[in-house]
């Protein structure tokens, strides 16, 4: 059953380079770090990387949100240094 509250994050890149690199500091944090009210998707289209944040309540939901922005921004950080 799908969580009842769902956030969507799209994040546009400059080149798929970008994206990629984002991406593949991302991707093994998915499943890692999900609580038991939590769950995050990651998917990349060329440049374009979408992130869904569900969650069974809107208090998780903050809370996966946030987290997920700043390793976002993290992985952006280190991307962009290379």
């Amino acid at each position: 059953m799908t969580p009842p509250h769902r956030t969507v994050f799209t994040f546009d890149y400059t080149d798929e380079s970008l994206a990629r690199r984002v991406e593949r500091s991302l991707r093994p944090e998915i499943g890692d770090i999900e609580g038991d009210r939590t769950t995050a998707l990651l998917s990349r289209k060329g440049a374009t990387l979408r992130l869904t944040v569900e969650a069974d309540d809107l208090v998780a939901l903050r809370a996966g949100c946030n987290t997920w922005l700043t390793l976002s921004s993290v992985a952006e950080s280190a991307a962009q240094d290379r």
